[in-house]
């Protein structure tokens, strides 16, 4: 059965906001009570934290799927919706975030680190919130916004000071249990360990953490054995730490080749492994020949620059000269570590010839708007109800969306989308829609759909005479 899990998909939906209220206070003796819709109230976001109770993904991998609570619609007397709960999900830490395409979106390292991965919809404003000197009963209200949806991938990479690297059987798993309080599984078969394994060293003063990585073998980097799954948990060490089986009763191996196999795959895998610090641990010498071997090899490991520890998990054996080692190169990889400074508070303000959205002419004509404000307006918009419809418009025309497509050529008719290709608006432009919704009418109504106005018979006037002095000049244009 899976225990261990360091890589997932995750499937999260944000919450979406509640709409908003139409309504108008009723009460004896009151007429004219005026609007008293309340807001909707805010969708719940999905968050991930850190926690460091956690050790591994499992959850997820049984229950990829994750969704916030949405707002509660407002309701009438002035009442707002209740806002969604929010979701917080415990990740461990050294967890990475990325999208599907692989493109890194958060790296979470240390105890309540977070990272919003999904927003939740606004809430939907009330009529009583729309209600203005000139639009004094508005018969509409807007609608909630809707959530953020999408896929995500999670990558657990093990934060350690210091990674065993070694073929399966070097004695890993034994070396680490002797070392720290770790009780990993130990036994006298190859790939005995199929998750990394974390312990805490103290060699006199330093503290530090140590991880048993499964096993590699020739190939790893290229997905063989056990290797590419976990090659990830050594990026964060800072001290390699080679484990050679000095005791091996495979005739075609020894320590020498064994390191070599294991350096080319750590640089094959890349992330800057080539360049750690590491130290070489010749392991089992308390058997007779592993000693015999020890003693052979080390004069050539020594050549090679490594310092080289001869030890005996079983035995206890060297352990003392090398955590104190390892300790060393800790304190030394800490100490040239930046400093972290406190984080900045950037603030970029918007340029002063920023309109806030873009129009531009894709090949088949169509004249698209993109920009975050007319598109959360164009969701937020109830297209049943012509007044809403209306005051979309006038917010459009107020932004100067109607002066921008007229300057990129869009002509009465022609065909406008607001948003991106998934969830755009698409709709023939009638450039008559001029500041107007606080026209009085019956609730939900807006004359401008009924019949045009005078300014707007006149600006469609305008137009016929601009298209028809374009068509006598086309006729009479030389060939």
């Amino acid at each position: 059965m899976t225990t261990f899990v360091d890589r997932v998909e995750l499937h999260i939906a944000a919450g979406n906001g509640g709409h908003g209220c139409a309504s108008v206070h009723r009460e004896k003796f009151k007429p004219l009570g005026g609007p008293d819709g309340g807001n909707g109230g805010r969708g719940g976001d999905i968050t991930l934290v850190v926690d460091q109770s956690v050790t591994t993904l499992l959850d997820y991998h049984h229950s990829p799927h994750r969704k916030a609570t949405n707002g509660k619609p407002g309701e009438g007397g002035n009442r707002s919706g209740k806002d969604g709960q929010d979701l917080v999900l415990p990740v461990p830490d050294g967890t990475v975030i990325l999208d599907k395409q692989g493109n890194v979106l958060a790296d979470l390292v240390g105890q309540g680190t977070s990272y919003v991965a999904a927003q939740g919809g606004r809430g939907g404003l009330g009529n009583a919130a729309l209600a203005s000197a000139r639009r004094k009963a508005p018969g509409f209200a807007l609608l909630g916004e809707p959530g953020r949806t999408g896929d995500i991938v999670l990558e657990l990479k093990t934060v350690a000071d210091v990674a065993l690297v070694g073929y399966p059987s070097a004695g890993k798993s034994s070396l680490i249990s002797v070392l720290s309080a770790a009780k990993p599984k130990i036994a006298d078969y190859p790939f005995t360990t199929l998750v990394p394994n974390l312990g805490v060293v103290t060699a006199g003063s330093t503290v530090y953490t140590i991880a048993d990585v499964p096993g590699l073998i020739p190939g790893a980097s290229q997905g063989k054995g056990l290797g590419l799954e976990f090659l990830r948990h050594v990026e964060r060490c800072s001290v390699l730490v080679h484990v050679l089986d000095t005791a091996t009763l495979e005739s075609e191996r020894d320590p020498v080749s064994d390191l070599d196999v294991i350096e080319a795959e750590l640089k094959e895998y890349g992330a800057g492994l080539e360049n750690r610090p590491r130290l070489v641990v010749l392991n089992k010498i308390d058997v007779p020949d592993g000693k015999d071997l020890a003693e052979m090899v080390r004069p050539d490991l020594e050549e090679r620059g490594y310092r080289v520890f001869e030890v005996s998990a079983v035995a206890h054996t060297g352990l003392k000269e090398l955590s104190f080692a390892l300790a060393e190169l800790v304190g030394a990889a800490r100490a040239a570590k930046p400093k972290e400074e406190a984080t900045r508070i950037v603030i970029r303000p918007q340029a002063v010839d920023d309109s806030g959205f873009s129009v531009v002419q894709e090949e088949d004509g169509l004249f698209r708007v993109r920009g975050e404000k007319p598109e959360r307006w164009v969701r937020q918009t109830d297209f049943n109800n012509d007044e809403a419809v209306g005051y979309l418009a006038d917010r459009l025309e107020r932004l100067g969306v109607e002066a921008e497509l007229m300057k990129a050529g869009a002509r009465t008719g022609d065909g406008v989308a607001i948003g991106s290709e998934e969830d755009a608006v698409v709709f023939d432009w009638e450039p008559t829609m001029a500041s107007g919704a606080e026209m009085l009418g019956r609730r939900g109504e807006d004359h401008r759909f009924e019949a045009p106005r005078p300014a707007a018979i006149r600006r469609r006037d305008k137009q016929a005479e601009r298209d028809e002095a374009d068509e006598e000049f086309d006729e009479f244009k030389p060939f």
